[in-house]
C-alpha cells in the first residue's frame, strides 16, 4: 500500500482525545512514511500548535508532502485545520486560578509553610535545570546583540510581565537605554523602534500574540530580536536571531519564575558590563 492509496477518514476529529483515538486506530496499517509521521506526532503532539509543516516533517524525517498526506488521512483538509484543533484545545494553556487553588486543596497542600516549602522546591529544581541546560552560545549571542543596540525594547505580557518590567529596571540601573512596552492604555509604542535598536521579547505557552506580533514586526524592520521563552519550538523562535529557553518546574499548576528571573538578571548585567 502506498501513501497515495491509503484512504482518508471521512471527517476530522472533534477533539484532541478523538484525534489520539483515531491515531492509535490507524497507525498499524499506515505505509512507512505515514507511520513515521504518526509515531512522531504521537510523541510530540504538544508541538503541533506551535510548529510549521516543515518543522514537524523534519522531526519525523519525512518530506512535507507526507505530513500533509498524514493530515488528510486523519480526516483534516490540511495541516492548518489539524493545527487549529490543537491551538483551540491548548489555548487556555493552564487552569484558571480558582481551579488551581481547588486542585491544591484536594491534594492536601496544607499550611502556608508547607506551600512555601513546595514552591521553594519547585524553584530549586528550576534553577538546577537551568544551570544544566542553558545554551551558552545563544546566551552569548543575545548579550552581543543587546549590548550593540541603541535602545533595548523590552516586551512581555501576562506571566512574562514581571520579568519584562524587572529587566527594564535593571537595564536602567546599568545605564543601558531601554524601553518597556507595557501595553498600558492599549498604546502601541511600535513607532519607537529605530534602526540599530533591538527587541528583547519574553513569552511562554500559551504565548502572547502581542509579544509575537511586535517581535515579528521588529524583525521585518531589520532589528535584532532576542527571545526568552520556554521551548525551542516556541513561535517566538521564528522571529528571534537568538533564542534562550528557560525551564520552570510547576507546583499545583502554578509555574515558578525563579529560573526566569535569574536568567533575566544575568542577561541584563552581562549586557551592561559589555556596554561599559
Amino acid at each position: 500500500m502506498t501513501d497515495e492509496t491509503f484512504t482518508a477518514s471521512a471527517r476530522p476529529p472533534a477533539s484532541v482525545d478523538e484525534f489520539r483515538d483515531r491515531l492509535a486506530a490507524v497507525t498499524t496499517d499506515l505505509p512507512r512514511r505515514l507511520r513515521q509521521c504518526a509515531d512522531y506526532i504521537a510523541a510530540h503532539s504538544d508541538r503541533i500548535a506551535v510548529s510549521t509543516v516543515a518543522e514537524l516533517a523534519a522531526g519525523a524525517d519525512v518530506p512535507p508532502s507526507a505530513l500533509m498526506r498524514f493530515c488528510q488521512i486523519m480526516g483534516f483538509s490540511g495541516f492548518s485545520e489539524m493545527q487549529k484543533l490543537f491551538r483551540e484545545a491548548y489555548a487556555p494553556g493552564w487552569p484558571d486560578y480558582s481551579t488551581r487553588l481547588k486542585n491544591l486543596k484536594q491534594g492536601g497542600a496544607g499550611s502556608p509553610t508547607a506551600l512555601l516549602a513546595e514552591f521553594v522546591e519547585a524553584g530549586r529544581l528550576s534553577l538546577e535545570s537551568l544551570a544544566k541546560t542553558v545554551d551558552e552560545v545563544a546566551l552569548a549571542e543575545a548579550v552581543r546583540l543587546l549590548s550593540a543596540a541603541g535602545t533595548v525594547h523590552v516586551v512581555g505580557f501576562r506571566r512574562a510581565f514581571p520579568v519584562a518590567s524587572y529587566l527594564a529596571y535593571v537595564f536602567e540601573k546599568m545605564s543601558v537605554p531601554a524601553m518597556l512596552h507595557d501595553g498600558v492604555g492599549k498604546l502601541d509604542h511600535r513607532f519607537a523602534l529605530r534602526p540599530g535598536d533591538a527587541v528583547l521579547a519574553i513569552t511562554f505557552a500559551p504565548y502572547s500574540e502581542e509579544t509575537l506580533t511586535l517581535a515579528q514586526d521588529a524583525r521585518d524592520r531589520g532589528l535584532a530580536v532576542v527571545g526568552l521563552t520556554d521551548r525551542v519550538t516556541s513561535p517566538l523562535a521564528r522571529s528571534a536571531a537568538a533564542t534562550i529557553t528557560v525551564p520552570e518546574v510547576d507546583f499545583g499548576a502554578f509555574r515558578s519564575l525563579s529560573a526566569t528571573i535569574a536568567l533575566a538578571l544575568s542577561l541584563a548585567v552581562a549586557v551592561g558590563s559589555a556596554r561599559e
